[in-house]
């Protein structure tokens, strides 16, 4: 089997988070998001992988190479165009980057899963594609269960007992919802689904190619399955993940650097005043400096080569690297970077521009104190 993971949009929800890096590489602590979605590839030993890319593409592709650190090779289909001199992102839709890929290189000529880059999801490959091998389906969507308050937010799936899809809904209130079964993104594909996708023309799988398929009575099925499925759409969304990968709720996945005690880590080099409240789980990257008098509640992480000065109280707190905070400043539900800040409501903007710029600063600024000289 064959993947394609899906990474060429733009995030525009996503920004400011988006503004300097394709969503696929936001980082879960220090870990981007498609490297869990490579892990999951190589483990079930899917090596042959085609990743689409338009929006900062280089910046992905600088980071992922040839895929050989991951057991995996990667090739990569760019969606734009050459204007003097500089490349300009022109997606194709997820469905069009599909047919973008067999047009050029004839790359899908087997059975072949496609993911979404900005979700980390951990379930079982393997029984997914001998449900659809048993199913005598063309296309397999992997969908989960959920609330039903929450079916607004998702596209659903309604199917018979046996898991053929009948319909779709595309975020559906509540009280018109037929199912709850949610789109994760995840599909498995025959060759034969690329008939139906039209040359250069904007197609998207989950709006266009599934309802045509099953309009025209393709065998499109739903498999409902146990599945860890992370789904960053929105800014909030960002915020939660990074609550849960230090609480320990992504399966397989600890912060790097040293577990000094449970739920606190420290990188190589972090200073750590003895007068430090700390309620974990707590990660401090490396060269990073704490001083004294400050309160960290959980989860907060503290990005590498930090400083975080006297009588500072954070509580679910996210810093990127290289930031400083001046004495005094007090902060809950905030990821905090050199450029921008988000909220938990999703709400945010650049630092520049925002009160917040009183107390947080680029660390290279900073005037000499103690824990520096």
């Amino acid at each position: 089997m064959k993947a394609m993971i899906l990474a060429a949009g733009a995030g525009t929800r996503l920004r400011p988070l988006t503004n300097r890096l394709p969503k696929p590489m936001l980082p879960i602590i220090e870990k981007p998001v498609i490297e869990f979605i490579l892990e999951l590839l190589s483990k079930y030993d899917v090596k042959e992988i085609m990743i689409n890319v338009s929006h900062l593409a280089g910046v992905l592709q600088n980071y992922v190479r040839s895929g050989y650190r991951f057991g995996v090779r990667v090739g990569y289909s760019f969606e734009g165009h050459f204007e003097k001199g500089q490349l300009v992102p022109e997606p194709v839709g997820s469905a069009g980057g599909l047919k973008k890929i067999q047009e050029e290189s004839g790359f899908f000529d087997e059975t072949f899963v496609v993911l979404c880059g900005d979700a980390i999801v951990d379930f079982d490959l393997a029984e997914a594609f001998e449900f659809h091998k048993a199913s005598r389906s063309v296309a397999t969507i992997i969908s989960k269960e959920v609330q039903i308050d929450k079916v607004s937010n998702y596209g659903i799936i309604v199917s018979d007992s046996s898991g053929r899809v009948e319909s779709f809904q595309e975020k559906p209130p509540a009280e018109k919802a037929k199912s709850n079964l949610a789109n994760t993104g995840i599909y498995i594909f025959e060759p034969e689904v690329l008939e139906y996708i039209p040359k250069n023309q904007f197609f998207d799988i989950g709006g266009e190619l599934l309802p045509l398929l099953v309009q025209k009575k393709e065998r499109v099925f739903s498999l409902h399955t146990k599945i860890d499925w992370y789904d960053i759409g929105r800014n909030s969304d960002y915020l939660e993940i990074l609550a849960k990968a230090l609480g320990g709720e992504i399966k397989g996945f600890k912060p790097s650097g040293k577990e000094v005690t449970e739920g606190l880590w420290r990188g190589t080099g972090s200073l750590l005043e003895k007068t430090t409240k700390i309620i974990t789980p707590v990660y401090i990257g490396p060269g990073s400096v704490v001083q004294k008098n400050v309160k960290l509640e959980g989860p907060v992480m503290i990005g590498a080569n930090c400083r975080i000065h006297d009588d500072v109280e954070l509580s679910n707190v996210f810093l990127g690297d290289y930031v400083r905070i001046k004495p005094g400043f007090k902060a809950k539900n905030l990821l905090i970077t050199q450029e921008y800040y988000v909220g938990s409501d999703g709400k945010g903007g650049m630092l520049a521009d925002s009160n917040l710029k009183r107390y947080v600063s680029d660390v290279r600024t900073m005037e000499a104190s103690p824990a520096n000289k």
